[in-house]
């Protein structure tokens, strides 16, 4: 009886301590927005200025204060792994704090601003969205400044993005300025087709509103900032790439690995380990060369992959039907390796002509999957197959969903994806797609392979870069070598590695992780292996830390072996 009044006890501490959390969380950053759509709606931006900062950081604080407060030894199983799961994003955020990540908000990939542009995309559903969304325009100029600010603390302690990593932050400034009529701009799309539900009246009012606030508030915000960025950041920004070179940076490096990969890994031993996997990689792409009878070696093979017409859509409809038509081969397949599927569907739409550009091949969030259709001759036929498993289903646009359909999880942990669990999971669908029958060609079987290598490489140049000193073309020249992706996705990879240190560690680490749990598994229980059930309690942890989906996973494999 007194061990469960402590549990009791335990458990509902813990619930109300991560539900009231979640709820400021949610207040706090309301109105800010990515492509995972997890924001509360709001008529104003989140604040970022550096007494913001600090109150969270206070805030956080108490609460990691009270949570080890908590009798963690009274806690249930389910209740133990919330704990961990809960702590893992405090202690996140406390982190960035510290570090004052705030004052670098941007990156070669994703800023701020061209977050914005997902809020600007979306179709209002009645007089109420626009509305909110008139307050969120209006309130641009004071967010710019306020970030605007925090850059310029940043540039003034040597905290910045690397010079040759900007081109991609000043391209994507430019676009939303090139527009000639208001009516074109990025930010005036969802009045193009209101709600018939609104009066016409109505309607017209809220499009002169829209016209005005993006003329004389959005506009002009936008311009300094693309001024600022061009004219006095990206002179003064760092010149050199390594994040060890930051202030303080061994220590910011390890806190960046610990945050995207969930473990605190070494560097020295992560390059290690993708020096090894990219060399079994090779061996695995020599034995394609021989199956299709290609004489040469692998930077030749390389070459031909990249330049062959047979490999490259002709029109970028041409590439989405290719795409489509993988997306239902998947689902006629799936149940086989998955029981437990979201309600929600994956849908495809190729990526917004602006962001295009600069902008990965494909990305993926909960139902939805990108397919970049910009610069065709580096699209090619042969990854497809790899990259819709990744991004679409059941990589991130299913598992994601699936996540936020978990009523039994708390919400802090349906609607949070940690890096080396979701990047993890969506590489290891395209290892699976070879069980699911996805890959018909050699070439698609080569397409795979091309992205494991791709995310091997990683472990090598992210810790050459930013631990080893290794230099942008050093890095560039070893994915020549060992990827067939082109040239132009390389240098971006790179740019990318470059000013996202750690980011790009989770995806293979994740996955070896997974491959791991599953080879255990397979060990374990031998002929009473069940894919299915493995893959359903993989996806019903939800998103969690690596030392957590190790633990879990064994859990599980001791349960089939009693049952």
């Amino acid at each position: 009886m007194a061990e469960d009044t402590a549990r009791c006890e335990a458990e509902s501490a813990l619930r109300r301590l991560y539900e009231a959390e979640w709820a400021w969380r949610r207040r706090e950053f309301a109105g800010a927005d990515d492509e995972d759509h997890v924001a509360e709606p709001a008529d104003h931006l989140p604040r970022v200025d550096a007494d913001t900062q600090a109150g969270r950081g206070a805030y956080w604080r108490e609460v990691l204060a009270e949570l080890e407060a908590i009798n963690r030894a009274a806690l249930g199983p389910q209740a133990q792994v919330d704990a961990q799961v809960f702590e893992g994003q405090i202690r996140e955020r406390l982190d960035d704090l510290a570090f004052r990540t705030h004052e670098l908000p941007f990156n070669s990939d994703t800023a701020f601003w061209s977050n914005l542009g997902f809020t600007a995309r979306r179709p209002f559903g009645n007089a109420a969205d626009a509305e909110r969304y008139l307050g969120l325009l209006a309130d641009i100029p004071r967010y710019f400044a306020e970030h605007g600010e925090n850059l310029r603390a940043g540039l003034a302690r040597g905290f910045s993005l690397p010079q040759v990593a900007m081109a991609g932050p000043l391209s994507s400034l430019a676009e939303v300025l090139r527009a000639q009529r208001i009516e074109d701009n990025l930010f005036y799309t969802p009045f193009l087709a209101l709600p018939a539900t609104i009066p016409a009246p109505a309607a017209g009012a809220l499009r002169d509103r829209a016209k005005h606030l993006i003329e004389a508030a959005v506009l002009p915000a936008w311009r300094e900032l693309a001024r600022f960025v061009r004219e006095d950041y990206a002179p003064n920004a760092r010149a050199s790439i390594a994040a060890r070179d930051l202030p303080d940076g061994e220590a910011y490096y390890r806190m960046c690995i610990r945050k995207y990969v969930t473990a605190d890994l070494e560097p020295e031993a992560i390059h290690a380990r993708g020096l090894d996997e990219v060399a079994k990689i090779r061996t695995a792409m020599h034995e394609v060369m021989d199956e299709v009878g290609f004489s040469g070696d692998l930077p030749d093979f390389f070459a031909f992959l990249r330049h062959d017409p047979q490999f490259y859509a002709g029109s970028a409809e041409e590439l989405l039907m290719h795409a489509a038509w993988i997306m239902k081969r998947v689902d006629n397949v799936i149940g086989r390796c998955i029981g437990y599927l979201p309600r929600r569907p994956v849908a495809l739409h190729p990526v917004p002509e602006d962001l295009a550009p600069h902008y990965t091949s494909g990305r993926g969030g909960p139902g939805l999957y990108l397919v970049n259709t910009h610069n065709l001759p580096i699209r090619p036929l042969y990854t497809l197959p790899a990259l819709t498993l990744h991004e679409a289903s059941p990589g991130h646009g299913m598992q994601m969903a699936l996540a936020a359909e978990l009523d039994d999880l708390p919400e802090f942990r349906r609607h949070t994806h940690l890096s080396a669990y979701v990047e993890g999971w969506a590489l290891y669908c395209e290892w699976l797609g070879q069980e699911m029958g996805l890959y018909r060609t050699p070439y698609e079987r080569f397409g795979m392979l091309v992205f494991q290598m791709w995310r091997a490489c990683r472990l090598v140049v992210d810790t050459g870069l930013h631990q080893f000193g290794w230099g942008r073309q050093q890095s560039v020249d070893f994915m020549l070598e060992n990827t067939a992706l082109s040239g132009q996705e390389i240098a971006g990879e790179v740019d990318r590695y470059i000013a996202w240190p750690g980011q790009a560690l989770s995806y293979y680490l994740g996955y070896l992780a997974i491959r791991d749990a599953r080879e255990r598994a397979e060990a374990a229980l031998g002929a009473g292996f069940d894919l299915r059930a493995f893959h359903d309690r993989l996806l019903a942890l939800g998103s969690v830390p690596l030392s957590v989906l190790a633990a879990e996973m064994d859990s599980w494999i001791e349960g089939c072996r009693v049952a």
